[in-house]
């Protein structure tokens, strides 16, 4: 087999061609083809990119900083925003170059990106950037993160509606090659209509990978010939009255924008014919899921001509462009709007078909049937099972096969067959083995704690006395509308070092100047744990902190540490500050709870992943000493467990009965579980753990021999080969889809993987779902239907035994 000499660089460097580069990646690449555009153009533009990480964009800052050099050669600067809704003022900021003499490019193209509520709290910038416009060189486009499973947050979202309220264009790309294509367009719409233009991106866009086309010019970008333009065009301008705005913006920009969308069939007929019943709308992952339900029923596109069936893919699913909706309406009996979440596109096509022929217009249902049932829900997620049983109820009224008749069935008994289970065990996240919050969690007998956003939340289903939160940077505030009408007194609460620069302090300020009896517990980590280990986006340190909440005027401040004695002899605390050993957190606690005022605990321990991350790479000190539990001694009654919270301390069943270990290939070294009575811990200094010993198949120890390993019969390709592999974060499972997606890339293959993570860096499930077929056509949605696994690689029981891979 000829195979493809490939690089991991080829995403970045290769100037056409094929790449196999995830969707953050592609998000990456997104900019650096903007660029090669303007330059042949004879437009000498930049870049800014910024925003907040939040999954499922949680991992663009990472991407974009090992890129940068790459991003250099393209005159594209990141600088990842303290929170989003200054990063998107200085987005608004980008566009105002040109306003001003000294302008070093000819206009600057802006990228932000933020997760769902990110879009919520940047609504007031968002209104006025986009009333204010974009420039004509330079355009504006938001990338916003939606979780609609609350995987990965306290809320589903769908940022659309929050984009609408802005009165924002929004694109909704289907997959990695749309976020290229669609993302070009987008900076090009903004540029034309002078509007800001919003991007969704869910899950499984981003976190999916695949073979894409990465030539800049794939795609052929139109200007409208049917829009006229008013004298002065519609970009952004000084002075500028804000009524003038408002009515620019109603009258011309966003009807701009709409003939942009027509010019370039951003909405667009996929399968059409002339014996026209049952018309499909639908727009981003919803698009894939429709085309793998129709695959499931064994409908292809000329047995989907044959029958009736129209499919319409809408890429820009507000406003949504009347005049091609229309032609596609003309001549249908029934319209099914299949869109994940709330009605959007649906509601838009019936206010559009309302007053249009009366006498022919089609029956339109999306979310609800004719007798008000619930086909397609907008709480939780679509998928190509569901959506391949209501196909076939509207198509059952002229049509059937044995094909949908057989899936149907399927489908029916594993319902029925998934009903009958017993309730799973499920594979909860839980702080990493050495984690702080191990510790910095814990709160005195009798008191009672609330939680914020971090890594720190998962002490809600911990015995911690912790309940309740609040949204990023209101921790504490809650407590302000409580303190007045409770008998209680005081409340500790947990705030992340990330979270209180993003926005925290703020709630701080509020809790003094409601003069409040509360303990911020502020951890400090060394690192934005959650979203995987990004340091701060400024200068943060423990004893910058004291002295920020000093001058704020909390009643009182305390430092505690794992090392007491690393804060060098001149360290500036604000008067009054004392600094303590982790073994004294109750007795500190204790006092701070009969302190009146607002007082604050800073904990400083490092984050133990981070600490893994930057010990294999010595750039952190690494102890030469280890804990073991000598099992003779040892009598199973778990008070280390207890002590340490740690998952590092493991059962082990012997002769004897069950006992407790060390698992030394995860313990990060935090020994809080020697700190109770027992006599079977043993410490040993300067050891190095025994390696094991490698033997391989067909030689000798140590020695690979590849000629003894037999050649698999690879299957068939005539329909994708779909593989699913579970387990939990940090084990291989990504690096499994990662080889063996890379390797169909090789080989010229189709490959798509999707990463299900959510919470799998803090020891949750993660499931990738990997589709191989013959070209990159064959592959629809990512994510492996119901009955579609022809493998299943179970990593890890518990998540493979779980009823989402059942």
């Amino acid at each position: 087999m000829a195979l493809t000499a490939v690089s991991l660089d080829d995403k970045y460097t290769l100037e056409s061609g094929r790449v196999y580069l995830t969707g953050t990646q592609a998000l990456v690449r997104l900019p650096m083809m903007q660029r090669q555009r303007d330059v042949k153009a004879g437009l000498n533009t930049g870049c800014y990119v910024t925003g907040y990480r939040g999954s499922p964009l949680g991992g663009v800052d990472q991407q974009m900083q090992r890129a940068q050099q790459f991003l250099e050669n393209h005159h594209i600067v990141f600088r990842p925003g303290v929170n989003e809704d200054l990063a998107a003022t200085a987005i608004w900021g980008s566009q105002q170059l040109n306003l001003f003499p000294n302008a070093n490019y000819d206009g600057v193209f802006g990228m932000w990106y933020g997760k769902g509520p990110g879009v919520d709290r940047s609504g007031d910038v968002f209104k006025h950037g986009n009333l204010a416009g974009a420039s004509p060189n330079g355009g504006v486009l938001l990338l916003s993160g939606d979780d609609h499973t609350c995987k990965s947050s306290t809320t589903a979202h769908q940022s659309e509606f929050g984009f609408i309220d802005a009165m924002i264009p929004v694109l909704n790309p289907a997959g990695v090659q749309d976020f290229l294509d669609l993302g070009l367009y987008g900076w090009a719409m903004s540029r034309y209509s002078g509007c800001w233009v919003g991007f969704k991106t869910i899950a499984e866009t981003v976190d999916s990978s695949a073979s894409v086309h990465i030539d800049p010019y794939r795609v052929d970008i139109v200007t409208p010939t049917d829009f006229p333009m008013p004298e002065g065009r519609l970009n952004i301008r000084w002075p500028d009255e804000f009524l003038a705005q408002e009515e620019r913006h109603h009258r011309h920009k966003l009807y701009a924008a709409l003939a942009f969308a027509r010019a370039n069939n951003l909405d667009k007929a996929i399968i059409d014919g002339p014996k026209r019943r049952l018309g499909i709308v639908t727009t981003g992952k919803s698009y894939l899921d429709v085309r793998q339900a129709l695959d499931d029923l064994g409908i292809d596109e000329v047995q989907a001509k044959g029958i009736g069936i129209s499919l319409y893919k809408v890429g820009m699913s507000w406003p949504l462009e009347r005049e091609g909706m229309r032609e596609f309406a003309e001549g249908l009996e029934e319209i099914l709007v299949v869109e994940e979440k709330r009605a959007l596109i649906e509601n838009q096509i019936k206010e559009q078909l309302y007053n249009w022929r009366p006498d022919v217009r089609p029956h339109v249902l999306g979310k609800f049937d004719e007798s008000g049932e619930w086909i397609l829900p907008s709480s939780g997620e679509l998928t190509p099972a569901r959506i391949a049983q209501v196909i076939a109820d509207r198509l059952g009224r002229f049509h059937t096969s044995p094909a949908i008749d057989e899936r149907l069935a399927f489908l029916a008994r594993k319902e029925a067959s998934l009903a009958q289970q017993p309730e799973s065990l499920k594979r909860t996240p839980y702080f990493c083995p050495g984690c702080p919050h191990n510790t910095s969690t814990q709160v005195p007998e009798g008191s009672r704690a609330l939680a914020g956003i971090g890594c720190h939340f998962m002490a809600l289903w911990m015995d911690r006395s912790t309940a309740t939160f609040t949204q990023m940077g209101g921790e504490g505030a809650s407590w302000v509308g409580q303190a007045p009408f409770t008998s209680d007194k005081h409340v500790f609460v947990n705030l992340g070092d990330g979270t209180y620069y993003h926005s925290g302090h703020l709630a701080i300020r509020q809790a003094v100047a409601a003069n409040v009896n509360v303990t911020y517990k502020i951890l400090f980590n060394d690192a934005v744990a959650m979203t995987g280990g990004q340091s701060f986006d400024g200068p943060l340190s423990v004893d910058l902190i004291a002295r920020q909440v000093a001058a704020e005027g909390v009643a009182k401040v305390v430092v505690v540490s794992d090392e007491p004695d690393k804060y060098p002899l001149g360290t500036e605390f604000p008067h009054g500050t004392t600094v303590h050993h982790r073994d004294e957190l109750d007795s500190v606690q204790r006092s701070l709870r009969d302190w009146p005022g607002t007082t604050v605990l800073i904990y400083d321990q490092t984050c133990a992943a981070e600490k893994r991350r930057r010990r294999k790479r010595n750039l952190f000190p690494n102890p030469p000493k280890r804990v073991m539990i000598n099992e003779a001694v040892c009598e199973g009654c778990g008070d280390c467990s207890e002590k340490s919270n740690c998952l590092s301390v493991v059962p082990i069943d012997t002769e004897f009965g069950r006992k407790r270990a060390i698992d030394q290939s995860s313990c990060n070294k935090d020994y809080s579980c020697v700190n109770g009575f027992c006599p079977s811990f043993v410490t040993v200094h300067g050891g190095q753990l025994k390696q094991p010993k490698t033997v391989s198949a067909g030689g000798a120890e140590g020695a690979f021999n590849d000629a003894a390993l037999p050649t698999p019969n690879l299957p068939p390709l005539d329909t994708p080969y779909g593989i699913i592999v579970t387990g939990i974060g940090g084990t291989g499972v990504v690096t499994i889809g990662a080889l063996l997606g890379m390797a169909a890339h090789i080989e010229g293959k189709g490959a798509s993987v999707l990463d299900m993570a959510g919470l799998a860096q803090k020891g949750g499930a993660v499931v990738s779902h990997i589709r191989i077929g013959t070209s990159p056509d064959d592959l629809h949605a990512v994510r492996i239907a119901a009955g579609s696994a022809n493998t299943v690689i179970g990593c890890d029981l518990m998540v493979a035994a779980s009823p989402d891979v059942l």
